[in-house]
């Protein structure tokens, strides 16, 4: 077997293991971060329970910590309230990114993650399965209940060769990208095996895994070997190590070899990760910011690796940049060593290491700015600024452009790999609860400010939608899209107010027109095309859209995490049956699908009415039982309730 059917086979509680079918595998370790978490632990007390039941439930603050106002304080409290009560370690605003940290003090190889957060895979670096979910789908795992997953295509990447000096792990991750693209890898999982492995520390895997969620796999995963070892070891963790490869003979449904010697800088070019390109198409366009960290490169290796570029030299005197590192532990570990000292005498801006500037919640470049970024998403308008130009970059094309204002092929001016530490500087104060996790102080009181909100309740499929087209979008829309960060981040307590910015750069009367039909007793309906739901696993891009009566989704095709949050809160995910009906739709039109609760239950085929044009198409979806029973419920919470999940 390889690593990836290990893991799985290993936590299988039931289906079958064939590509496709839906399995439910059991779930070791649970993260939640502040932008997703405070829904996830609504959900989780409406189930009732006492305690998590996980091996470990880690709740971490990360994205919002600017703090603008009382909501994201308020959210604070509460998760540190509900940390307590219920046996959850909690990560404490300052600490760091929760992918950093988790990889850093938590992860174990050959366990299972799942997190509210679609990074989560950055896991797979240490030989985890990490998968990215909605915050229901962890609720439910913090339960004790079963992931549910369709059992995933294994695609073997052969890594051969070593990496030249100026390239990295985000030059991997890019040309992979390259190859898969960032639609249509549905269901697969990237498997990384080959002689290559050996010469990539665990920083730069998580790298490559954490990025993987911008091919849309369900995660990716690095063999568990001497090099894991060390790591953990280094981090103190010792005994939490475990060999786990590939068998010798073990077969993926797909290969394709990379060799590392032969890769050169690239970038990907906006708006989106898969457009990827060479960093030497490039050279001499001028750049106007540069920000370096995000969960994908704000390692201590990543840091350290810029400042050791910057040593000595000052930063161009037309760009800015700003850095935000990762964890506690990367930043006081720079400090000992004099380094944030040199990143600050080369003129840089230290940023709170949070998620800050990779969500849009502060650092938004000028008007028509170009900016380079380390980070994971470069999707239009989120890093705050609709007009700018977003390219993402390695840490090192990252320094190397800052010292010149301009693109630079960072193997003109790199510098010596930085090695691995023997010893990480370890601090866990930040992590509250660790002595009560999974037991919990059961009479803690909740904490609740008036931004935190109920969940409101799912809408059991119709016997027949009569509704409209409420808006008709194109191809590749992110989650971004449909519910913005940013400066909207702070409702996500709150789904009544935050359902006012439901595709709110993309269609500003929607809400008003949603609104409008829902209270008419009008069923909405979302048109779409390719890859509807890339990007991140916001559970309210289908929890918002519900509460305003999006009752089904038409698309060409729909994204893993997106399409289990529609089916979770009630939407039904269907698509074309031919792709080419796309065309006989549009904003505005009158729809009616007879039979839609017998076609959802069914044979999962219905027929689409246009009324407006007086015509008519066919749909499909594809569905298990228990999706079936979670639309009939009205979503996954009624069904817990009913006993039906």
């Amino acid at each position: 077997m390889n690593v990836t059917e290990k893991i799985l086979r290993a936590h299988l509680v039931s289906g079958e293991p064939r590509v496709g079918e839906e399995v439910a595998i059991r779930i070791d370790q649970t993260l939640t971060q502040d932008a997703t978490g405070t829904m996830a632990y609504l959900q989780f007390e409406s189930m009732g329970l006492e305690r998590a039941r996980t091996e470990l439930s880690v709740s971490y603050v990360d994205h919002n910590t600017v703090q603008i106002g009382y909501e994201n304080a308020d959210d604070h409290d509460y998760l540190q309230s509900v940390a307590k009560k219920y046996g959850v370690v909690y990560s404490k605003p300052g600490n760091g990114i929760c992918h950093q940290l988790h990889l850093e003090r938590f992860g174990k190889p050959g366990k299972t993650l799942i997190g509210s957060d679609s990074h989560t895979p950055t896991g797979g670096g240490i030989g985890m399965v990490a998968i990215g979910a909605g915050g229901i789908d962890v609720a439910v795992a913090m339960g004790g209940g079963a992931f549910f997953v369709a059992w995933p295509k294994v695609v073997g990447i052969r890594l051969t060769g070593e990496l030249k000096p100026g390239v990295s792990a985000k030059d991997i991750i890019l040309a992979v990208l390259r190859r898969y693209g960032s639609k249509g890898n549905v269901g697969r999982v990237m498997e990384y095996f080959g002689p290559g492995v050996a010469t990539l520390d665990v920083p730069s895997r998580a790298t490559v895994t954490n990025m993987g969620a911008e091919l849309g796999v369900t995660t990716s995963v690095f063999p568990s070997d001497d090099v894991t070892k060390a790591f953990l070891e280094a981090q103190g963790r010792g005994g939490d190590w475990m060999p786990l490869a590939a068998d010798s003979e073990a077969d993926y449904d797909e290969t394709w070899e990379l060799n590392l010697s032969e890769l050169e800088p690239l970038a990907a070019a906006p708006h989106n990760p898969g457009n990827v390109e060479t960093v030497a198409e490039h050279v001499g366009q001028r750049v106007n910011q540069i920000m370096i960290g995000s969960c994908t490169n704000s390692s201590y290796r990543d840091i350290k690796t810029v400042a050791l570029m910057l040593r000595g030299r000052t930063v161009h005197p037309d760009v800015e940049v700003g850095i935000a590192c990762g964890s506690r532990q990367v930043v006081r570990m720079l400090a000992d060593e004099g380094l944030l000292s040199d990143l600050i005498a080369a003129g840089c801006r230290i940023l709170e290491n949070a998620c800050g500037f990779c969500i849009g919640a502060h650092m938004s470049p000028a008007t028509d700015a170009v900016c380079l970024r380390t980070s994971n998403r470069n999707f239009e308008g989120r890093s705050g600024t609709a007009s700018a130009k977003v390219y993402l970059v390695s840490p090192e094309t990252a320094a190397a452009s800052a010292l010149t204002g301009v693109f630079t092929d960072p193997r003109t001016c790199c510098v010596d790999p930085v090695a691995m530490p023997g010893r990480f500087t370890i601090d866990d104060s930040l992590f509250l609860y660790r002595e009560t996790a999974g037991v919990g102080v059961p009479d803690t009181e909740i904490v609740r400010g008036p931004n935190i909100g109920q969940v409101p309740p799912g809408h059991p499929v119709d016997e027949i939608l009569r509704g409209l087209a409420t808006i008709k979008v194109g191809d590749k829309i992110t989650t971004d899209h449909i519910m913005p960060a940013g400066a909207r981040l702070k409702y996500r307590s709150n789904v009544p107010e935050y359902a006012k910015y439901v595709f709110e750069h993309t269609d500003p009367a929607f809400y008003a027109n949603a609104s409008a039909a829902r209270d008419a007793g009008k069923a909405n309906v979302i048109v779409a095309g390719e890859s509807y739901g890339q990007g991140s696993s916001r559970e309210h891009a289908a929890l918002c859209p519900m509460y305003l009566g999006v009752r089904a989704v038409i698309a060409k095709s729909v994204e893993r995490i997106h399409r289990a949050n529609l089916i979770n809160f009630g939407i039904v995910p269907f698509v074309f049956a031919d792709p080419a009906d796309y065309d006989k739709v549009d904003q505005g039109d009158e729809l009616e699908i007879a039979g839609l609760r017998e076609a959802v239950l069914g044979n999962g085929r219905a027929t689409v009415r246009n009324l407006t044009k007086q015509s008519s198409f066919d749909v499909t979806v594809t569905l298990s039982d228990r999706q079936k029973r979670l639309l009939a419920a009205g979503g996954l919470l009624a069904a817990v309730a009913r006993g039906e999940a």
